[in-house]
């Protein structure tokens, strides 16, 4: 069965991989979905439970692959010894998009990702509110820094000298209380016993500040994985598509 109604090919962007999904009737505003991938480096190939969100809302949308990097402005051997896969997104794959899809720029371009990449773009709307004011997590890993001494974690701990360091680079600890992106959402399933904390966490902080953003943390759908990523498929995407739409509209 196909993923979607649309067509996914692979191009090379800066040196590495990326996934582009152009969807049967793309949306006439330039609306593109960043999406980041998790840990494990699910891709949405084969996916129809997102594509079928993607067809539905006209989304294209662009994954770039940059391993087990974390989505970090530090420089992960395994993704590249040059380049952070941070800087990769800025500095490559947004340029990228903006030239692939000419009307796309700010407010038009939302991200997207599961787990590592769930973080990964909390962390970047945090970072960059003004850059990316759209984002969208699912299950996101946020407190990273509890796998540094996991006997599988092989690249967290090349990245940072001890937990803290990491723990002090994650998306709760970028949030700025007077400047975050406009458009906020994310979602954890209460059976996910490792990350769900992290959410509640940064659900709690977000609220005692002010900070204005949209939270499931009550509908469980099989834990952490893909079961749980394509049954909040629909409310991750019809959120984006949604706020995409408000950006467009806002009055500056």
């Amino acid at each position: 069965m196909p993923a979607g109604q649309g067509t996914w090919t692979e191009e090379i962007v800066g040196g590495h991989p990326c996934d582009i999904y152009e969807p049967p009737q793309r949306n006439p505003h330039g609306y593109v979905v960043l999406f980041l991938h998790g840990v494990h480096q699910g891709r949405l190939v084969e996916n129809a439970a997102f594509c079928r969100e993607f067809d539905k809302h006209g989304l294209p949308v662009v994954g770039p692959i940059t391993k087990r990097s974390w989505w970090t402005d530090k420089i992960c051997q395994e993704f590249d010894p040059q380049v952070t896969a941070e800087r990769h997104v800025l500095d490559r794959v947004v340029p990228f998009i903006t030239e692939r899809y000419p009307k796309s720029g700010p407010g038009s371009i939302a991200l997207l990702g599961t787990s590592m990449g769930g973080q990964g773009a909390l962390r970047f709307s945090f970072k960059y509110p003004q850059k990316f004011p759209l984002a969208a997590a699912i299950s996101p890993a946020i407190d990273y820094q509890i796998r540094y001494y996991d006997e599988d974690e092989e690249t967290i701990p090349l990245m940072y000298d001890e937990p803290e360091r990491a723990r002090q680079d994650t998306a709760t600890l970028h949030v700025h209380p007077l400047n975050w992106p406009r458009h906020l959402w994310f979602c954890s399933d209460p059976a996910d016993h490792r990350w769900h904390e992290s959410s509640q966490r940064l659900h709690m902080k977000l609220y005692s500040l002010g900070i204005f953003h949209d939270v499931d943390l009550e509908t469980s759908a099989g834990g952490h994985g893909w079961n749980y990523y394509n049954h909040m498929a629909p409310k991750a995407i019809g959120f984006l598509a949604e706020r995409l739409e408000q950006e467009r509209r806002r009055v500056v």
